[in-house]
């Protein structure tokens, strides 16, 4: 019986992530569908009757390479800054616009320091330990009022790390991670259930 338990556990952990990741998928196929015009599809303009999932992807990568190619000469570097120049007078709309851009900004820049390093810290109260992602180099006021060289850290929540707190701390109260970001949202988004091979603390050279 015990036996028969452990299979059908084995076949569980077999079907549940592969089932999931369908659906993910599939939700995601069909949300790329419903921002294309319906005409635009693939199967409209090739006269297909048959629905086919996700086909609107390709509209969706032209549009984007078509908009980073305008926007990155010179008339479309005008153009775009007139653009963000008449979107930044809509009250309201301005401040979600610029952080929004600037956290994408963070995200998408492959040559920033952001979110590439993972920190053990002792977050909200002493004695309890956290992991926290360092998110940038500002420091200006804030380490002047410490009177410390201090760190930047997001701090992540579970299951959904793109929530979180963010915090100033002296440098020294933070331990740096052998670990890479990739592990440790890992770590995080599963409450400690996929764990990294090997975790340790980076040693100074």
């Amino acid at each position: 019986m015990k036996r028969l338990r452990n299979y059908f556990i084995s076949g569980l952990l077999f079907w549940i992530p592969l089932a999931l990741s369908v659906l993910v998928i599939k939700f995601f196929l069909e949300v790329v569908n419903s921002l294309v015009p319906a005409r635009f599809l693939p199967e409209a303009l090739l006269n297909i009757d048959t629905t086919i999932p996700g086909s609107g992807i390709f509209i969706v990568i032209l549009v984007i390479l078509t908009t980073g190619v305008l926007v990155t000469n010179i008339l479309g570097r005008k153009l775009f800054a007139l653009w963000e120049r008449a979107l930044n007078r809509i009250p309201g709309f301005r401040n979600i616009y610029n952080a929004l851009k600037k956290v994408s900004a963070t995200m998408l820049n492959s040559s920033s320091e952001n979110f590439r390093k993972a920190f053990l810290i002792q977050y909200p109260s002493k004695g309890i330990w956290v992991i926290g992602l360092q998110s940038g180099d500002y420091k200006s006021q804030a380490q002047e009022i410490i009177g410390e060289e201090i760190i930047n850290l997001f701090v992540p929540t579970t299951p959904n790390p793109t929530s979180g707190f963010f915090v100033m701390m002296p440098i020294k109260d933070a331990i740096e991670l052998d670990m890479s970001v990739e592990d440790a949202f890992k770590l995080i988004i599963s409450a400690g259930v996929v764990t990294p091979e090997t975790v340790s603390i980076k040693e100074d050279k």
